[in-house]
C-alpha cells in the first residue's frame, strides 16, 4: 500500500491535529496569548467598517503572505537611517520582538478588519506614543516617529512590501485595477496616521519609493537587524526551517538595490527561483495552518449576526 492508496478523507483527518496545533500556535505568536479575546472584539463588534471583505485591502491583510511581507518591510524600513535609529532607541525590537509582532498586527487587524470606532481608537493610541518617540540618531540628526517624512516612508515600504508578497506569494495575484485599490485603501490608514498624501497607485507609489532613494543607506543598525532577523531568530530550533522559508521569500523579492545596501545575495536566478518556491512554500504551509476549521469557527462566532 501506498500514500496514493490511502483516501484525502483519511489523510485529512490524520493531519487534522498537526494542523490545528500549528495554527493555534501561530495564532499565539501573531497576536499573543489572548489572540481568542482580541479575535472576539475586533470581529465581533456591531458598527460600520472601513473596509469589506471585497475589498483587496481585506484579502492582503488576511493571507499568509503577510508573514513573508513583514519581513520584507522590516528588512525594507531598516534602510532609511532616521527610521531605524528609532528602532534601535524605542521599539525593542530585541528584547521582546514577540510582543512587537503582536502589537503591529493587532494594529493592522484592527484598522483593516475592525469597526470604525475602534480603528480610530487604536489610530489615536499609536500616534500618542509616536509624539513620544523621539531622539538622535548617530550621525547627529534629530528624529521624531511623528514627523510625517518618515511616516510617510514606513508607510510606503510597508505597503510595496505587503502588496509584493501578496503577489508573489498569495493564492492568486490581485489584477492592476485591484492593486491600485489596495494601494490607495492602505493609504487611507496611513494619512489619519499623520502620512502627508499616500499614494493610491501602483505607479505612483513605485515612484515615491524612488524619490527616497537618496535619503536611503543601510546603518551598522540596519544591518544588525537584518542578521537578527535572517539568522537569529528568536524562535525554537524546530521552528527555524519553516521561518526560513519565509525569510527567502522575502529576500527573493526585495529590491537589488536593497540587498546590496544589507549585504544579503545579489539578485540572481539561482538564488532567486529557489527562494521563491520555497517562500510560496512556507505561506502555503501557514495558508493551511491559519485555515483550520476551528480557528474559521472561533472567528466566525465573533462576527455580528453570526449563530
Amino acid at each position: 500500500m501506498t500514500l496514493s492508496d490511502v483516501p484525502a478523507r483519511t489523510l485529512a483527518t490524520l493531519a487534522a491535529p498537526v494542523r490545528r496545533g500549528l495554527g493555534q500556535t501561530l495564532r499565539a505568536r501573531v497576536a499573543g496569548d489572548d489572540a481568542t479575546a482580541k479575535a472576539a472584539e475586533i470581529w465581533g463588534a456591531e458598527g460600520p467598517r472601513w473596509f469589506t471583505e471585497q475589498d483587496p485591502v481585506w484579502r492582503v491583510h488576511a493571507d499568509a503572505s503577510m508573514f513573508v511581507g513583514g519581513i520584507r518591510a522590516l528588512l525594507l524600513q531598516s534602510l532609511h537611517p532616521l527610521a531605524m535609529a528609532g528602532v534601535a532607541g524605542h521599539s525593542g525590537f530585541r528584547s521582546d520582538p514577540w510582543g512587537r509582532l503582536e502589537r503591529t498586527s493587532t494594529f493592522l487587524a484592527t484598522t483593516t478588519f475592525g469597526t470604525i470606532d475602534h480603528a480610530e481608537a487604536t489610530i489615536a493610541r499609536v500616534r500618542s506614543i509616536h509624539e513620544r518617540v523621539r531622539g538622535t540618531a548617530p550621525d547627529g540628526r534629530p528624529y521624531a516617529a511623528s514627523d510625517p517624512h518618515l511616516l510617510d516612508w514606513v508607510h510606503l515600504a510597508e505597503v510595496d512590501s505587503f502588496l509584493t508578497a501578496f503577489q508573489r506569494f498569495g493564492p492568486g495575484p490581485l489584477s492592476s485595477a485591484e492593486a491600485d485599490q489596495y494601494v490607495r485603501q492602505s493609504g487611507e490608514v496611513a494619512s489619519r496616521l499623520g502620512a502627508t498624501a499616500p499614494p493610491v497607485t501602483v505607479a505612483e507609489l513605485q515612484a515615491r519609493l524612488e524619490g527616497f532613494r537618496p535619503e536611503l543607506g543601510a546603518t551598522e543598525a540596519a544591518r544588525d537587524v537584518a542578521r537578527f532577523l535572517i539568522l537569529n531568530p528568536p524562535l525554537p530550533v524546530l521552528a527555524r526551517p519553516g521561518y526560513g522559508m519565509l525569510v527567502a521569500g522575502a529576500v527573493a523579492s526585495l529590491p537589488s538595490w536593497a540587498r546590496r545596501e544589507l549585504r544579503l545575495p545579489p539578485a540572481f536566478f539561482a538564488w532567486d527561483w529557489p527562494g521563491q518556491q520555497v517562500g510560496n512554500l512556507g505561506a502555503g504551509v501557514i495558508r493551511w495552518a491559519m485555515g483550520d476549521p476551528s480557528l474559521e469557527a472561533d472567528r466566525r462566532s465573533g462576527q455580528p449576526g453570526s449563530a
